[in-house]
């Protein structure tokens, strides 16, 4: 008999064999990380299923087993051979295999040589993530896989990362999308990843095989496989234990089964693991921190009175719904802290029934909602007030503490940090991109460990040797965590030790201190996370500080609310009363946008009478049918100006010019270049969902930024449309700018092009052009560029290019002039009229609506003026920096951040792509040099993922602390 372990990243597979090669006993559990204990568990119960085998062939394998065969002496086999041989033992012929598996995910290529891909650093798109999504739609893997049988519409939604992904998927809940889109589009999302995270450019065809337990509980995401790679893959009916059948068949050396459970329950380890201090040596210590924190406390009463009115703060959260109503003394009379379950509206109506049917002479004077849903519920029970939430936490943490000069508040996957400057918010940070310094860090943790978060917390309070995990993001933390276990560190430990490292991400990663002082002296703490004592102990521990928590904390949202809401001393509220309550109804419906070029996928929440609530726009448009970007948005002009050259036959044949990267300002370069030469030119269509995934299975990297990803889809879209030559050069260098000590294009920009050469098999059908040139040296340029043309077209003489190259440079000036002189018509409007003017400042591509997702336009809705960098940057010399100012781009973005110095109606928000290595320095640059001028550095990160939630806060924040703390 033969016996196979697949000892998996979250879970344990064994198969038992007879003599003949068939399966006798499988099992398959979770692990829990106990290791150890499970697979001794295991090897007990196949011993007494099986008495007299004292002696059986066996063999591990699996992600988390290499280290067990080592110190127990166990025959191991890596688990990409254990595939192999149980796939081509059990199938006749199979030409790639897909694996799913708790945080591992592979691509196994077995034909046309031989090939491995493994996902490394990150668990996005695995069964973990898909258990993420499925608690927070709230539902079964079993309902949402039969929920997403009826979807109608596909969401973008991220799954390199469940903390992305939430982002996403929040937003969609409050604007009331249907769960069924929703888990459709989480498979597909999964299905995503999976091609481009693995296969990165690879070709998945043939004969597919679908393994691990994603792929065998999920018949929606099998048939999402099926449909994005347009075959029909295989899932065997044991395909949960191909790994275990592989070790099985390869087994070959006898083990005495009773030696190795006893090896098994005596082994222990040394504690080898790098140390932190304990949060609390004593009871005492503990005690008196205890007390300490108490004395910020709201009073809170039981019961409401009727003959004082009362005002009501919501803060509808990522997560959680909390609700506070306060008295005339702002004192706490009702309270309520709740997951939404997907239904914030649901939630909010039952808390309104429960106070009108205990208290049904109750008088509500005023009422405010805040969070990722307050325009959801703002709209669904006619709250009378909406406030962005940095402001709503700044007006509660005033309340405790009137002289603050810094907020950290730490949610279930946000984190919002400002500092406080004379008494109005000077500097806001926002996570970005990472949730390791929030409160679903340590959720995702005490749930694979099997307890609550409070108990798992707890636990870490009194630890003697805390792990010092460091600060790093959850999937490697997973890694980490399963080390230390294995090195001997206790559950206690674990637990501070990730408690140590959710502060250290916060104060590291995304407000990124420096030193303690930096913060202030007068700090205040909240969030839900901050109620976790070993968090708040951690938090003061690394600053060496004393701060502030109140006893509310989880509550200070709603509470601010409350608070902004009583301070407008209504009568009374225009919420619903409880007969409209009664006869309330919630419906919800999908449907496209047709009033400009984004299409936006609307959801329109209808609330009966002629109430509703539309979500999904990147605009105010479907609801004030005003179009602000005609005239105060220079992103959308420069749209327009390169969509108003015209298509001009030539005898020359056509040109294809894929519209990307430097491509968006070079185009009437090279637009009016060809044209001269007599070709006709073609650029690329819009950029659009569709258009990325044209290109998505081309795409070698799932690291580089999305505007060189949407590059593929460009360039097929031209093959596609029946161009036969495409012009998409290497340039090294970009048109000099002078205050620039160099003009260097990014790595990206400047050699993108071999890139699409060495991975779309199409280009290889037309004539593809991506030659080095320089338009650097103009003077050169004429005969280097015939001598690279004449390769193609014979005819082509240089006194023709010569003409052309003249042309062409005055052109792109030309357009450069138009763009400035609008620029400058679009600033002296905004100033005539008192408005607000962002400086929306990235790289020319960032006007392509897909990559900036319609930010410009929203930024218009809320009554400002957009203008780009390139606009005012011109109007400054040289900025002193500390950094080689070499990049073109990047000296305009710093010259622009320098001229708003002095201008109080500007304010400017870099755009930065995902993957933009080169922004590492940009970002701490123009930072530096706005804060000099007392101006308020916003970054917005963009990729793919087209929601807006995250973004909008980030934007409605900055415009909050231009006016000082305006709720609206």
């Amino acid at each position: 008999m033969k016996i196979g372990i697949d000892v998996g990243s979250t879970t344990i597979k064994s198969v038992v064999l007879n003599n003949f090669g068939e399966v006798i006993y499988q099992s398959y559990e979770r692990h829990y990380c106990k290791i150890k204990e499970k697979t001794s568990e295991l090897l007990k119960k196949i011993r007494d299923k099986y008495p007299r085998e004292k002696s059986m062939e066996l063999s591990i394998s699996g992600s988390a087993a290499m280290g067990m065969a080592e110190k127990w002496k166990v025959p191991f086999v890596q688990e990409v051979y254990a595939t192999r041989i149980a796939a081509t033992t059990l199938e006749d012929d199979v030409d790639v295999i897909i694996e799913l598996g708790g945080e591992d995910a592979k691509i196994l290529f077995l034909k046309d040589g031989m090939e491995v891909r493994m996902n490394g650093s990150c668990a996005g798109g695995t069964g973990a993530f898909i258990d993420q999504m499925a608690t927070l739609l709230n539902m079964s893997l079993e309902e949402m896989n039969e929920a997403a049988k009826d979807y109608k519409k596909i969401y973008t939604i991220a799954s390199r990362c469940g903390v992305f992904a939430k982002s996403d998927i929040q937003p969609l809940l409050n604007q009331g999308v249907v769960k069924s889109d929703l888990s459709a589009s989480i498979f597909f999302a999964v299905v995503n990843q999976t091609i481009a995270g693995l296969a990165q450019g690879r070709v998945i065809k043939g004969n597919v095989l679908y393994l691990g337990g994603p792929l065998s509980f999920n018949s929606e995401l099998r048939k999402a496989f099926d449909k994005t790679l347009n075959l029909t893959g295989k899932c065997p009916d044991n395909s949960l234990y191909y790994v275990a059948l592989g070790a099985a068949y390869y087994a070959s050396e006898k083990i005495d089964i009773d030696n190795l459970i006893i090896t098994l329950n005596n082994y222990r380890e040394d504690e080898t693991y790098s140390m932190a201090p304990p949060l609390f040596k004593t009871k005492e210590e503990y005690d008196e921190f205890k007390l300490r924190h108490e004395k910020s406390k709201v009073l809170i009463k039981d019961e409401i009175d009727a003959a004082s009115p009362i005002t009501i703060g919501i803060d509808s959260g990522s997560t959680t719904i909390k609700i506070v109503a306060i008295n005339e003394n702002k004192e706490i009379v009702s309270s309520i802290y709740r997951p939404n379950s997907g239904n914030a509206v649901e939630v909010v109506k039952e808390y309104l029934e429960n106070i009108y049917n205990t208290y049904p002479k109750v008088k509500i004077s005023a009422v405010a909602a805040t969070g990722y849903g307050e325009q959801l519920i703002k709209n669904a029970f006619k709250v009378d007030y909406g406030m962005v939430e940095t402001v709503a936490h700044f007006t509660a943490a005033k309340h405790f503490m009137n002289n603050v000069d810094f907020i950290i508040d730490i949610g279930g996957q946000d984190i919002k940090c400002f500092k406080i400057h004379n008494g109005a918010i000077d500097n806001i940070f926002l996570n970005e991109a990472c949730s390791s310094g929030c409160g679903s860090f340590l959720q995702t943790f005490a749930n694979a460990l099997g307890y609550s978060v409070e108990e798992f917390a707890n636990l870490g309070l009194f630890s003697k040797n805390p792990v010092d995990l460091g600060s790093r993001c959850t999937v490697f933390m997973n890694s980490s965590v399963k080390q230390v276990q294995k090195d001997g560190a206790t559950i206690e430990d674990i637990s501070a030790g990730l408690s140590v490292s959710v502060v250290k991400n916060a104060l590291y990663k995304v407000i990124r201190a420096s030193n303690a002082e930096s913060l202030g002296k007068n700090i205040v703490v909240q969030g839900g996370t901050f109620l976790n004592d070993a968090v708040l102990r951690a938090f003061e521990q690394e600053l060496n500080v004393q701060v502030l928590r109140p006893t509310i904390s989880g509550l200070m949202g709603a509470y601010g609310a409350a608070l902004y809401a009583h301070g407008k001393n209504n009568d009374k509220s225009t919420i619903l009363n409880k007969s409209e309550l009664e006869n309330f109804n919630h419906e919800v419906k999908m449907t496209n946008c047709g009033l400009c070029n984004n299409h936006c996928r609307l959801t329109i929440n209808t609330f009966g009478e002629s109430r509703k609530y539309i979500g999904g726009n990147r605009c105010d448009r479907p609801i004030s049918n005003k179009n602000h970007g005609e005239v105060s948005n220079i992103y959308e002009y420069k749209r327009s100006l390169l969509d108003s050259y015209p298509n001009i036959s030539g005898k020359r044949g056509k040109i294809g010019i894929p519209m990307g990267l430097n491509m968006y300002e070079l185009y009437p370069f090279w637009y009016k270049f060809f044209t001269t030469l007599q070709f006709e030119v073609e650029k690329s269509e819009p950029s659009s969902r569709e258009i990325y995934l044209k290109g998505q299975t081309t795409i070698p990297s799932d690291t580089v930024c999305f505007p060189a990803k949407l590059i593929h889809g460009h360039v097929q879209s031209l093959i596609d449309g029946g161009v036969d030559t495409i012009f998409y050069p290497c340039m090294t260098y970009n048109i000099q700018d002078s205050s620039a000590d160099n003009c260097y294009n990014c790595p990206v920009v400047a050699y993108y092009s071999e890139v699409i050469q060495g991975n779309m098999p199409d280009v290889s059908k037309v004539t593809y052009i991506y030659d080095y040139i320089g338009i650097h040296r103009p003077k050169d340029f004429p005969k280097k560029m015939h001598n690279i043309l004449v390769k193609y077209f014979m005819d082509i003489s240089l006194k023709e290019v010569k003409e052309a190259t003249t042309l062409a440079y005055k052109e792109y000036d030309r357009y450069l002039k138009k763009v400035r002189i609008k620029g400058e018509e679009i600033i002296e409007k905004a100033e005539k009229e008192g408005k607000d003017i962002i400086v929306l400042a990235g790289r020319p591509y960032h006007i392509d609506s897909e990559i900036n997702h319609g930010i410009d336009k929203y930024i218009n809705s809320y009554g400002a003026a957009v203008i780009s960098e390139d606009v005012i940057s011109h109007n400054v010399d040289k900025v002193d920096l500390q950094v080689l100012n070499q990049w073109t781009y990047h000296a305009r973005l710093y010259k622009a951040a320098k001229y708003i110095a002095d201008k109080p109606n500007m304010n400017l928000v870099q755009l930065v792509s995902f993957g933009c290595g080169v922004d590492a320095i940009t970002t701490d640059e123009v930072r530096e040099i706005l804060e000099e001028s007392n101006k308020i550095y916003t970054q917005i990160k963009i990729d793919e993922i087209t929601n807006l939630g995250a973004i909008q806060i980030r934007l409605r924040s900055l415009f909050a602390a231009i006016h000082q703390g305006e709720g609206e």
